[in-house]
């Protein structure tokens, strides 16, 4: 299973999102700290959940990092996180 696909699980289950993109965005680290040769180091995530209600930016990106703890200790690197509770979203989001 791709590391893009276990994101994608760990997320599912840890936030029940309505809205959940995984996008692997290592090709564009190629060369820098962190990234593997074979990718899926860096990804680009944009989730809304009903989970981030009533929480700040940062307890958002704490919790998504917690929970993907296991990922990060196994060669995940970085993460770029745009976090939205329902009420946040637009037609644009």
């Amino acid at each position: 299973m791709s590391r893009q696909s276990r994101i994608v699980g760990i997320l599912t289950e840890a936030f029940t999102p309505q809205r959940l993109e995984v996008e692997d965005d290592s090709a564009r680290h190629a060369g820098h700290a962190g990234a593997g040769a074979g990718g899926e180091t860096h990804f680009n995530v944009r989730m809304a959940s009903a989970a981030f209600e009533g929480m700040n930016r940062v307890a958002r990106s704490r919790a998504v990092n917690d929970a993907l703890a296991g990922e990060f200790a196994e060669g995940l690197h970085a993460l770029s996180l745009t976090l939205r509770a329902p009420s946040e979203l637009t037609v644009s989001s």
